[in-house]
């Protein structure tokens, strides 16, 4: 065949692929069930449009695109999302892929009528939950945030676990000295070399990222796949795990701030896309429809036990006492199988083991059935143990090129504004927020409205927010004030009645007073609101129990709103630079409210 028409093919599987994805999307199904159709369809067994059956490069296509979605995972993930459950994560990976390995295998093995090992390499091979399918999943999910990044970290860190079991009962069955002690060491060795491997490449990358600048934004992406191979190709030279080395590299690198980061999720998001939909439409080919007819009984019985027994029995024992019962039902439920058992099928068949054959088709038809099973309905399930939310979690804002935001110590922030907010109908200078955020821009109907202070918050708008990257735990706690409350204006106290002249102090601010912007008492008054909060200099205006204001900054100013407003104009006509100028009149035109 001629390199156009190679070319061509290619090109028409990938747009098919995409038509693919977004058909799913209408029909609820996972993405990766029509592109392995697809792959079926234009195969030996389909339309013959593609006659393809090369195990050995199905596996090596396999092998580099889940490196690719494993990396990308990692990287958008951070390890600053991981940690909060990275023993939960680790007890899954780890504990949860054995127990499903080993209950698919006794089924397997009753089933099928295997030897011992045999079943459980069958049930090693679809063990492991699908990286690309879980990340597919929650990115379109909203699951709460603890289950959700459980899962993602689960699906990133089991493969490797898979892998290893799939390789060790290989050797189990080819060897006869070969035994339970050499699969623990083969064990040991992967994960230990994989990890250090995994972690040494992602540290010293992002340290090299912070400390050069490249010439061109453009370089960012292929200095990050520099990045994925060198781990990846690194672990396996040292006889370690690959996987789990590109995804600790990701990890590494997602965890750390540096220059054109969002180029560089953007740039890997796709490339996983595309690894994605080369790999299942590579293993769509592979696979002969017409043999289902041979597995499809016992298939049917093994996708049921691994999705109502073997799935859920590991997440019931392998989840930590921070989830309730409603929790380890959605991880139970959650276990995606997709490429990567199919993928770990080709290993048993490269390797010449007997009945190789017939468990790429019975995890084949396994993974097809459970897929569906599970993916069509997960998000109906969660939603009625309660486990999702009425909004996705705070993200990154994508609205704009953070790269050069981040590399300033700053960050971007989006907030979707929902219509039982407590922030509905409020102005932006309600918001309470720190002095190192501020409302950029608000997307409201698909226009961009520039903020104001006095611009009211309606129902859908999208609030992206500047902000300093120290005070992004400020942020999130901030949110969830936004959304539940208490937030805004609160009744101003009674004024308390003068038998003299009214009170007015002026003075300089005494450092034994405490921070001027988040001061909780001035002159022996509660501070009952925070009304402006000052950007140049540390200061705000205040409103106190009794009902005095107070200015609070270089110079604190207490005092009823008629004597505090004339000498707030003094200063603004006095003032040295125009940002403090801008501060008096913000404060004159708070206390004319």
């Amino acid at each position: 065949m001629e390199d156009g028409h190679l070319i061509l093919i290619a090109g028409a599987l990938l747009a098919a692929g995409i038509a693919a994805s977004l058909l799913a999307g209408r029909l609820r199904l996972p993405s990766l069930v029509l592109f392995l159709g697809v792959g079926m369809a234009v195969g030996t067994d389909g339309l013959g449009w593609v006659d393809f059956a090369d195990y050995e490069l199905a596996r090596d296509i396999g092998i580099v695109a889940l490196a690719l979605i494993l990396f990308e995972g990692g990287l958008t993930a951070g390890f600053g999302e991981i940690r909060p459950v990275l023993k939960n994560v680790v007890s899954l990976a780890l504990f949860g892929t054995l127990i499903t390995a080993g209950i698919c295998g006794l089924v397997a093995t009753w089933l099928f009528d295997f030897s011992l090992l045999e079943g459980l390499l069958l049930g090693a091979i679809i063990s492991s939950t699908d990286g690309a399918a879980i990340f597919a999943l929650l990115r379109g999910s909203s699951l709460k945030k603890k289950l959700g990044r459980t899962l993602e970290g689960e699906a990133g860190m089991n493969d490797p676990i898979a892998v290893l079991l799939v390789v060790g009962f290989i050797d189990w069955i080819e060897k006869p000295d070969y035994g339970l002690v050499d699969m623990a060491g083969l064990f040991v060795t992967e994960v230990g070399i994989g990890a250090v491997v995994g972690v040494v490449v992602g540290v010293g990358a992002a340290r090299l990222f912070q400390r050069f600048q490249l010439a061109t934004p453009g370089l960012y992406p292929v200095a990050s796949i520099a990045t994925a191979a060198l781990a990846f190709g690194a672990a396996s030279s040292l006889h370690g795990s690959g996987f789990l080395a590109v995804y600790l590299a990701g990890l590494a690198l997602g965890s750390a701030h540096i220059p054109g980061k969002q180029t560089i999720t953007t740039f890997h998001q796709g490339m996983a896309w595309i690894a994605q939909l080369t790999m299942f439409l590579a293993l769509g080919l592979l696979v002969f429809p017409s043999h289902f007819g041979e597995v499809w009984l016992e298939g049917t019985i093994l996708a049921l036990a691994l999705c109502f027994i073997a799935r859920p029995v590991a997440a019931f024992v392998a989840s930590g006492p921070g989830f309730g019962v409603a929790d380890r039902v959605v991880l139970g439920w959650a276990g995606l199988r997709g490429a990567v058992p199919v993928v770990l099928a080709t290993f048993p068949v490269i390797a010449g083991v007997e009945h190789s054959s017939e468990f790429f088709e019975i995890v084949f038809f396994a993974v097809l059935l459970s897929t569906v099973l599970q993916g069509s309905t997960f998000e109906a399930v969660a939603r009625r143990l309660g486990a999702t939310t009425a909004r996705s979690p705070l993200l990154t804002s994508a609205l704009t090129e953070t790269g050069t935001i981040r590399q300033l110590g700053a960050d971007s922030v989006e907030y979707e504004v929902l219509p039982d907010d407590a922030i509905v109908g409020l102005r932006i200078r309600d918001l309470e927020l720190p002095r190192e955020a501020v409302v950029n821009v608000i997307v409201r109907r698909g226009q961009a409205v520039p903020p104001r202070g006095s611009t009211k918050i309606a129902d859908g708008d999208r609030l992206h927010v500047l902000i300093r990257r120290e005070a992004l735990p400020v942020m999130q706690e901030l949110t969830e004030r936004w959304h539940s409350g208490p937030i805004g204006p609160r009744p101003r106290p009674r004024r308390i009645p003068e038998g003299h002249a009214p009170v007015f102090h002026v003075r300089p601010w005494e450092e034994s007073w405490g921070n001027p912007m988040t001061v909780t008492e001035v002159a022996g008054r509660e501070v009952v609101e925070r009304l402006r909060t000052r950007r140049d200099v540390p200061g705000s205006l205040v409103l106190l129990d009794d009902g005095y204001f107070a200015v609070t900054g270089p110079v604190m100013a207490l005092g009823r709103e008629q004597l505090l407003s004339q000498w707030v104009r003094r200063r603004a006509r006095a003032a040295r630079s125009d940002s403090e100028r801008a501060w008096w009149e913000e404060v004159l035109g708070a206390l004319a409210l």
